[in-house]
């Protein structure tokens, strides 16, 4: 294989994981490290924390891709997806997924020993996700719980042990992203149903799932508050929490059941500006 085949294989893969798509679950794992140090870890933890979260990430991405390729062959917004076109053939994503758990493990193994022994609660829930869709319309939950593991996760990497402010990071990251997944998934309530897909939208209707969002919406910048106040965090995390909170009703104010057309990528990536904000100002604060 030739030098440009290379680097073409290599960003196909990229492509293949969003890699840019970190933006949602990174600056959390972050926020979860600063807050277990009181202010900021060593570099040796910070950069294990980095390359375990890009492990995994690129795991479940690829992982979700390949068990969804029957399907997003048929899904008229993917036909430009690499696993579609064919540019990344099957058995080259698994052995992508594989490499990446390695990746992910062995950064694990590099931090508290805790890291490791509960790495298999790591991984459960981007196993189970891809799946949930065929059973259970509980799957944006799933993928909530998924991107909880990054504050949880990097706050045991610290300090070994998961306390109770911490595991309400955990749900709130778990609520938020759960229920932008709904509002993204409301695109393809009818791809769905006519595949036997599962989701809130099919369950509940496009109307019922914006308002179930919204809900978990409110109980992640609730939980958010509560993590302030449990462990008296300065007025700048505040000013954070109330910028994600404008970010999240302004998302919500642009949508309606009846007119999904703002739900692009650049709706997609606004979210992220979310746990941007949430780390910046949590930095300030510490």
């Amino acid at each position: 294989m030739g030098k440009s085949r290379i680097v073409d294989k290599m960003q196909a893969h990229v492509t293949n994981i969003a890699l840019s798509h970190s933006v949602f679950a990174l600056p959390f794992a972050y926020m979860g490290a600063f807050l277990a140090a009181g202010g900021r870890p060593g570099w040796a933890e910070l950069g294990w924390i980095t390359l375990a979260m890009i492990g995994a990430r690129s795991a479940a991405l690829a992982l979700n891709n390949l068990i969804d390729l029957k399907y997003d062959k048929l899904h008229p917004r993917f036909t430009a997806r690499p696993m579609v076109k064919g540019t990344i053939k099957p058995w080259e994503a698994f052995s992508f997924i594989l490499a990446s758990l390695s990746v992910f493990l062995w950064a694990a193994a590099q931090l508290h020993p805790n890291c490791l022994l509960l790495s298999p609660l790591a991984i459960l829930p981007f196993l189970l996700y891809p799946y949930m869709k065929r059973f259970s319309w509980t799957c944006h939950l799933v993928l909530g719980v998924a991107l909880a593991c990054a504050p949880v996760g990097a706050w045991l990497a610290i300090r070994g042990d998961m306390p109770w402010p911490v595991l309400i990071l955990g749900g709130s990251v778990a609520a938020w992203i759960a229920a932008f997944d709904v509002i993204y998934g409301c695109q393809d309530t009818v791809f769905d149903q006519e595949h036997q897909l599962h989701s809130i939208p099919v369950r509940f209707g496009i109307p019922g799932a914006l308002r179930i969002s919204r809900w978990m919406h409110g109980l992640s910048i609730l939980g958010l508050i509560t993590v302030g106040l449990m462990l008296n965090l300065k007025g700048y995390y505040y000013l954070g929490v109330g910028l994600a909170a404008m970010v999240l009703c302004y998302q919500h104010h642009i949508v309606r059941p009846w007119d999904l057309s703002r739900v692009t990528q650049t709706y997609f990536m606004r979210n992220g500006l979310v746990s941007i904000l949430m780390f910046l100002f949590t930095l300030v604060s510490l």
